[in-house]
């Protein structure tokens, strides 16, 4: 009995190695011709940590990032907002971690071949399409060649992210991505230490803000850490929706004059945007919440389900959570298209609504009320916002998010077989 998985990303390699846990064959079918260490800086949740562990990678996200301590939201004249331990500081059980989306890409690649064998991931291979029998499901598949073949399975698990071809023949009609008005820019810049040396700070308002956080240590020779940022601005949606590109490199100039005064004596904002190497622009998009994830044989996860703004860190996590997920039902159905409806049933309301809470602007939100309040210049918080009203707005997202403290240190592990 074998899972197809259209995708070789950070859901589909944790699917496949979920699979191989639990005694599933699989094949990951992989639209590059070759895996790289693409992209720049996300930040995994206690959520998300747990299962990495559990899988067997203790141990090794030092290596490709940094144990995070602290979260802070920060006023456009610098001063805090709210800041509060993340991790292990904040009483989880398993820390957050601040990584390369792409190094930990390819961690979760080398532990495929490694444990499932160098046939385990077909590159150049692109699922456009399905077709469904009673007893299977047949994947049609772009092999980059010209050509097409037709790959047999029992289920099909798409992780095809945001583009998915997958989702796209299960919701012909479904609309284009959706912009809010926001474009982002990212790099990573090798800097001083900031803060507790492992913060996330996001300064600015829902308008114009700036994001920042390290993700790696310190460097012995240099006094330097690598720094990723982010920097956002926000623009009329009636001038028409850019290409929902993620990776369009772009020079500093089209963007750092926004951002020119914002020098604060812990964070040289200018400094940091033109010390990067290289800068990526692509706007903020979601998908509208579909009303299903599952056709018979075929179910989509991580962005492919799921897509949302990158407000609340949790993207990369949630993929990470849905494969486990999936990999539990599994256990309790089988290879069988109840197991993919049983996941539906657990995750599809909960995660429709962290969708939209996160177009809502998430765990930042609270810059809007601090915005309407004084502009977002105050010298001491307290005299904007009373701490007990921001203290139960971070708590409702992090209970919505799957991430409260008190209910993730009490569950019990998702998958019981804890060997890789």
């Amino acid at each position: 009995m074998t899972v197809l998985i259209a995708g070789g990303g950070i859901a589909g390699l944790t699917m496949a190695l979920t699979c191989h846990q639990i005694g599933v064959p699989a094949v990951v079918l992989e639209s590059v011709r070759s895996l790289a260490p693409l992209g720049v800086g996300i930040n995994l949740q206690p959520n998300a940590v747990r299962e990495l562990y559990d899988l067997g990678f203790e141990g090794d996200l030092d290596g490709i990032g940094i144990e995070a301590r602290e979260w802070a939201l920060v006023g456009r004249s610098g001063n805090d907002v709210w800041a509060e331990p993340r991790g292990r500081d904040a009483g989880y059980r398993w820390p957050q971690y601040s990584v390369h989306r792409g190094e930990l890409q390819m961690l979760l690649y080398r532990a495929v071949l490694e444990r499932m064998g160098a046939d385990a991931v077909k590159t150049a291979h692109r699922v456009i399409g399905y077709r469904q029998f009673e007893d299977r499901i047949v994947a049609t598949v772009d092999t980059r060649d010209g050509g097409t073949v037709e790959i047999d399975g029992d289920l099909l698990i798409a992780a095809d992210g945001l583009h998915s071809a997958v989702r796209q023949q299960m919701h012909p009609d479904q609309p284009p991505p959706h912009w809010g008005g926001q474009v982002l820019w990212r790099g990573a810049t090798p800097g001083p230490a900031i803060r507790t040396g492992a913060s996330f700070t996001l300064v600015g308002s829902l308008e114009q803000r700036f994001v920042h956080y390290p993700i790696s240590a310190v460097d012995a020779a240099t006094g330097l850490q690598l720094q990723n940022w982010i920097a956002e601005l926000t623009f009329d949606t009636s001038q028409g929706t850019p290409s929902s590109d993620w990776n369009t490199e772009v020079d500093v100039d089209k963007f750092l004059a926004e951002f020119a005064d914002w020098n604060f004596d812990w964070l040289d904002i200018p400094a940091l945007v033109q010390g990067a190497p290289a800068v990526w622009e692509f706007p903020m998009v979601d998908r509208d919440p579909a009303d299903r994830w599952v056709d018979g044989r075929a179910c989509l996860i991580g962005d492919a389900a799921h897509v949302m703004y990158p407000v609340g860190s949790n993207g990369a996590s949630q993929a990470i959570v849905d494969a486990r997920v999936m990999g539990a039902k599994l256990l309790d159905f089988g290879v069988e298209p109840a197991a993919l409806e049983a996941f539906e049933a657990d995750l599809i309301e909960d995660l429709s609504a962290l969708v939209l809470r996160n177009r809502g602007h998430g765990p930042v939100g609270i810059l809007g009320l601090v915005d309407e309040r004084c502009g977002g210049v105050f010298d001491d918080i307290d005299d904007v916002i009373p701490r007990a009203e921001v203290e139960a707005y971070m708590a409702n997202y992090k209970a919505a998010a799957g991430f409260a403290i008190e209910a993730l240190n009490a569950a019990p592990p998702t998958i019981t077989i804890l060997a890789p």
